[in-house]
């Protein structure tokens, strides 16, 4: 469901799969994405969610419609695969929770960020012990815009459900929480800088475990030049992941070893120049869940887990900025 750019990427991403039908209000879209693999074409989501020969759901429209065509594919029997952040809200992917609780389908996020190689090989690092016990974690994620972008639906609270925090904000969250677990105290601000919009361009977050760990998260559209860096700060070792290829900068991760008389580190880097095959990795990880009956590793629990966290630092802002 929707055929828009990521919809796009993630039919070409479908691997041992079969595209059988395409949904788009635009239906000039979902004809382009399905011709070429002979797939239904509708503008109506209700229509393909009904359709017996469907199976999987890819839910990729805008945040107002993930929920609720996730909470109706699961009524239908479908297994689903829903975009970030899930939903708008909390109490909307609560919904999807019962509803998949009602179907004992499968449901997938699509927090693809986590299927980057260098996040991968940074997660086996960080699980083989070599990095010592976790301190703090340091995230900075942002693009420039583009003209018009205050125009855009990710501009439009109704269609978003907020800014720069509930859409490149979810990624680093989710990012810091798989390594760190999670955050009981949760403080940040929201602000808008330079867009004339009704939504944040800028969010700064402060989260912190039970045991003193920390997340330091910045996320922006206003970084100007494309920016991805999070670096992983172990009691022995340092893990930095940079670029996501593209605009973003050549992928690459870098480990940083302490050494026993200290001063400069070992430094051992991997580069990932090929292109992002996040997406294919992630669904053939999904398709592997239905076929074993296994819950999805990136799931509706991590979903609300970050919605939570976005949601109390809305609440904050909002305090702060009317006080």
């Amino acid at each position: 469901m929707g055929c828009g750019r990521v919809g796009c990427t993630r039919a070409g991403a479908l691997g041992a799969a079969r595209l059988v039908a395409c949904a788009d209000r635009d239906r000039g879209r979902a004809t382009a994405l399905a011709a070429p693999r002979a797939a239904y074409v509708s503008d109506d989501w209700r229509e393909v969610v009904r359709r017996d020969d469907v199976d999987i759901v890819i839910v990729a429209t805008l945040n107002d419609s993930l929920a609720e065509i996730s909470a109706a594919a699961l009524g239908h029997g479908k297994h689903v695969l829903v975009e970030k952040p899930g939903a708008r809200s909390v109490a909307e992917i609560d919904a999807v929770i019962e509803a998949q609780r009602r179907s004992g389908r499968h449901v997938h996020v699509g927090f693809n960020h986590r299927y980057h190689p260098a996040m991968r090989k940074a997660k086996e690092l960080s699980d083989s012990g070599v990095v010592g016990d976790m301190m703090f974690v340091r995230g900075r994620y942002g693009h420039g815009g583009r003209p018009g972008y205050e125009r855009e639906w990710r501009a439009d609270p109704a269609l978003s459900g907020g800014g720069e925090l509930i859409d490149q904000g979810v990624h680093v969250i989710d990012l810091s929480r798989w390594f760190l677990g999670e955050f009981p105290k949760v403080h940040g601000t929201v602000e808008t800088y330079f867009w004339q919009m009704p939504v944040d361009d800028n969010a700064l977050i402060w989260l912190q475990t039970a045991q003193r760990q920390t997340a330091f998260l910045h996320v922006s559209c206003t970084e100007w030049k494309n920016l991805f860096s999070f670096e992983i700060y172990g009691t022995r070792a340092k893990l930095h992941a940079e670029g996501l290829g593209g605009s973003y900068g050549l992928e690459r991760l870098s480990f940083h070893r302490m050494l026993p008389q200290m001063g400069p580190p070992e430094t051992t880097m991997w580069e990932y120049p090929r292109g992002d095959e996040s997406w294919a990795v992630e669904f053939a990880e999904f398709l592997d869940d239905v076929r074993r009956g296994r819950t999805p590793a990136v799931n509706l629990g991590d979903a609300r887990a970050a919605l939570v966290i976005v949601e109390a630092i809305y609440q904050e802002s909002r305090r702060a900025h009317h006080a």
